[in-house]
C-alpha cells in the first residue's frame, strides 16, 4: 500500500513516510474520490536551511482513493501502533523507517526481476510519465508536482520532453 500510494500521488520517500491519516481531504471538484480527493504533503522537499515545504496533490486515479479507504478502515486498525496517527506504522514503532522502506522495495524489485537501477524515486518518475501518456496537460502535471517552482527533480536531463521550466524539467 505504501508503494501504491507513493506512485498514486508522485511522492518522494520522506513525503510518503511522513504521511498521517489526517493528511487527506475532500476535493469539491472531485467528489467521486470521497475523503481522499486531496493529499496534503506536510513534509515536502525543503531548500537548504528551510523548513519542509507544504503542498497539496490532487487525486487523479479512482483506484488510489479506493485503496486508501480500504487501508484506513480495514488494515491500519490492526496495528498496535495505529493510535499514533501515522499512515505507515511498523510492527514496533509508530512510523516505518527509511531502511525498512528501502529493504522492502529492493526485495520486491529483485523478486520481480526488475532492473537494479530502479529506486523509490522511480515511482515519482513513473507517475509523471503516466500522467503525460494518459493525456493530462503538461502544465497541470508540473504545477501538481511543484506549484512554486519548476519540476527539476523528476527528469534530470535539461530539455527532455519539452521546456516548460525554461531550462529543464519537462
Amino acid at each position: 500500500m505504501l508503494f501504491k500510494t507513493a506512485y498514486a500521488f508522485g511522492l518522494r520517500r520522506n513525503e510518503t513516510r511522513m504521511l498521517d491519516t489526517v493528511d487527506f481531504g475532500r476535493n469539491p471538484e472531485g467528489s467521486e474520490f470521497g475523503d481522499y480527493g486531496v493529499c496534503y504533503i506536510r513534509h515536502g522537499k525543503a531548500k537548504k536551511g528551510s523548513p519542509p515545504k507544504r503542498r497539496s496533490v490532487l487525486t487523479v486515479w479512482d483506484w488510489s482513493a479506493e485503496i486508501l479507504q480500504q487501508w484506513n478502515e480495514e488494515v491500519l486498525p490492526l496495528f498496535a501502533t495505529s493510535d499514533a496517527g501515522a499512515l505507515w506504522p511498523s510492527e514496533r514503532s509508530a512510523r516505518i523507517g527509511f531502511s525498512q522502506m528501502n529493504t522492502r522495495f529492493a526485495a520486491y524489485r529483485d523478486a520481480l526481476g526488475l532492473d537494479e537501477g530502479l529506486d523509490f524515486h522511480s515511482f515519482r518518475r513513473s507517475y509523471v510519465t503516466h500522467l503525460i501518456e494518459d493525456g493530462w496537460d503538461a502544465r497541470f502535471v508540473q504545477v501538481l508536482l511543484s506549484p512554486q517552482q519548476c519540476v527539476h527533480d523528476v527528469q534530470h536531463e535539461p530539455g527532455a520532453g519539452g521546456d516548460l521550466c525554461g531550462g529543464g524539467g519537462y
